[in-house]
């Protein structure tokens, strides 16, 4: 069952003395964070409305409704905020990397079971994802359409089609 609630950054700092907030967010960028109205603390339990939202550098510079001082915003740092799933609406072929993570990774021609996705990388060019063996081996193979043949995050599956050397040990 794929989260309500999805990690979206951390609050790192503070900016200013009026109560804004240094976030990293842990999305695609710092734009993407700013358009939230609402996101939440305390995995999803604490609702917190969004005053202002704006990209500076790799960050997002933030003011929460409540928080006002610096001396709020500090009791914040460390914080990681979340996002509602039902406030985004991606395109066709777009995940969130959180339903990425977990799912059983079989090859897409004979069915072969080569272990479950394990983390995602972002590298610029494409996303790199480790798949993890049931003997605990990593592989890495590029988040490319000439690989990745289907995803179907309902069955918890991935279908791929390898280079030929990566998962069979050849020579």
């Amino acid at each position: 069952m794929r989260k309500k609630y999805l990690e979206a950054g951390k609050i790192v700092g503070t900016h200013g003395l009026r109560g804004e907030l240094r976030v990293k967010p842990w999305c695609d960028s710092a734009e993407f964070l700013t358009r939230f109205s609402t996101l939440y603390l305390d995995g999803g339990e604490t609702p917190v409305r969004v005053l202002s939202a704006r990209a500076h550098k790799n960050l997002v510079l933030m003011v929460l409704e409540g928080v006002d001082s610096v001396e709020k915003a500090d009791r914040l740092r460390g914080k990681v905020l979340y996002l509602d799933r039902g406030d985004v609406a991606l395109p066709p072929g777009i995940y969130f990397m959180q339903d990425l993570i977990g799912l059983d990774v079989y090859d897409a021609d004979t069915f072969i079971y080569y272990g479950s996705l394990t983390e995602v990388m972002r590298t610029g060019a494409n996303d790199v994802y480790q798949i993890t063996s049931q003997d605990h081996k990593n592989r890495l193979i590029p988040a490319v359409p000439e690989f990745i043949r289907e995803i179907d995050l309902e069955k918890g599956k991935m279908l791929i089609r390898p280079v030929k050397g990566i998962f069979d040990d050849a020579d």
